[in-house]
């Protein structure tokens, strides 16, 4: 595998986006032990031992570390990293924070990652609001961003204006179905069902088209607030957005979804507001990583950068094709884990 001859560096590369950041990014650990970085934020559930410290930063490598090729990715997992390993990458680049075990097959990073001389950074809420590619994309123009709306770090609240050329709900939903190619996407699935033989196959991508919830295809859309329901964005918050931004007359919910029946949905048919659901979380690698792609080939154009995009999909048991993996499952379920096991238990 041929590979280019560099000297940039893991802090090179910190260096580039805290350019591309606007000087987001923890360069000393002391930003992290004094809370002078304000991107630096714990997130929990208060789930005993499962919070998280987002870093924005390199978490693991030696700074010095020489860096040829670069994987820029969504969420760290074990088949992202084994692809890392595949293709003699040097350095993931993830959005989201990582975590020992959670992000790395149940193992610390230190006895993984080494092997394949990966080292790692993350940004999270160090990349939120630099750009408006993701507001373009659901037809309309940012006028102003709060990255911490209701005084919740992360939890994003974007005032558009309808792109020019959209006036209704239709409009802005065909200007949204025209990119991520989801025919390709379509097409892939169709060919996977196919060759697996497994005809409910479903993948997350398809399964969770945008959709209009409130409102009629033919009604205005002009005044937009769009936001993300899993930061924590309440039905209080958006009561407050609405009063700040009164003209409002729809609204988008993206990343994350909600389902028919959700207070924000009930809220704005009483309110008599179009509620659109957009993208979901699985083309978010489209949104905001290909961009923070480009701006790191464009900053360091001496190393090779590779978008990682991972498909995920489901099947039901009983629609599996393959005969000898089903045989291999039901064989070692039967035999290994619940032989032996009472019928009532096997039943709860």
């Amino acid at each position: 595998m041929e590979q280019k001859t560099t000297q940039v560096t893991n802090k090179d590369v910190v260096a580039a986006l805290n350019i591309i950041t606007r000087g987001r990014m923890v360069t000393s650990w002391d930003e992290v032990s004094s809370g002078s970085n304000p991107y630096v934020v714990t997130k929990t559930s208060h789930i005993p031992g499962k919070g998280i410290v987002e870093i924005p930063g390199l978490v693991f490598g030696d700074p010095a570390g020489l860096v040829r090729r670069i994987g820029v990715g969504m969420t760290l997992t074990e088949s992202m990293i084994e692809l890392a390993s595949g293709m003699g990458l040097d350095l993931l680049v993830v959005h989201h924070p990582v975590a020992d075990a959670a992000s790395s097959g149940g193992v610390p990073f230190a006895d993984y990652l080494p092997l394949y001389g990966l080292s790692l950074i993350e940004l999270h809420e160090a990349f939120h609001g630099l750009h408006p590619g993701m507001t373009m994309m659901h037809g309309h123009r940012k006028l102003s961003t709060d990255i911490a709306f209701g005084g919740v770090p992360g939890n994003v609240l974007h005032k558009g204006i309808a792109l020019e050329g959209i006036a209704t709900v239709a409009g802005l939903l065909s200007q949204l179905a025209g990119w991520l190619d989801r025919d390709s996407d379509q097409r892939l699935l169709e060919a996977e069902r196919m060759i697996r033989g497994e005809s409910s196959l479903q993948e997350a991508t398809m399964a969770n088209p945008a959709r209009l919830l409130s409102g009629r295809m033919d009604k205005p859309v002009k005044h937009i607030l769009h936001f993300f329901p899993h930061t924590g964005f309440s039905l209080e918050h958006l009561e407050q957005a609405l009063l700040l931004y009164p003209e409002t007359d729809t609204i988008i919910v993206s990343i994350s979804r909600v389902r028919e029946d959700h207070p924000f949905v009930t809220l704005a048919r009483e309110r008599g507001l179009n509620f659109i659901v957009g993208n979901s979380h699985s083309v978010e690698i489209m949104e905001n990583g290909l961009p923070l792609a480009y701006a790191l080939e464009m900053l360091l154009p001496e190393v090779e950068v590779f978008l990682l995009r991972e498909r995920v999909t489901a099947v039901p048991l009983s629609d599996i094709g393959s005969s000898q993996m089903v045989d291999y499952g039901r064989g070692i379920a039967e035999d290994h884990l619940v032989a032996g096991t009472p019928r009532a238990v096997q039943n709860i």
